[in-house]
């Protein structure tokens, strides 16, 4: 039997395109989404005692594609070069939208990402 370490490890030495591939298959044999695992995490509540004040600013974005606009194509290529997924992969992200393009970045590369997308002809949202 495999242990979870040995796991991770064949994870990290596969290709993005493997390890979406294994994703999808997980997904049919389970019947789960793994976006819909990341959304259901638990929401922390903001403390009440006047300590809101000294919570630290939003560090992490997800880039969420609203739909792609008339310029689907350009869209894809968009997608493409900021996830670094294959054609099909890409098409059947932007076919699916919304759908998060990337998830727990900088402030700033959600920006630069956001109007890349909008550029494209795409509508997107920062989370």
């Amino acid at each position: 039997m495999t242990t979870t370490q040995e796991w991770i490890d064949e994870l990290r030495s596969i290709s993005v395109l493997e390890l979406s591939e294994r994703i999808k298959a997980l997904e049919e044999a389970f019947g789960v989404s793994a976006t819909a695992v990341a959304a259901a995490a638990p929401v922390v509540a903001a403390p009440t005692d006047g300590a809101a004040e000294a919570a630290e600013e939003q560090s992490a974005f997800d880039v969420i594609l609203q739909a792609s606009g008339d310029k689907k194509i350009q869209v894809i290529k968009v997608v493409r070069g900021a996830t670094g997924l294959g054609l099909k992969e890409a098409k059947a992200l932007v076919d699916e939208a919304p759908k998060p393009v990337k998830e727990g970045i900088e402030r700033e590369e959600a920006d630069k990402l956001k109007g890349e997308l909008e550029e494209a002809g795409g509508s997107v949202e920062l989370k």
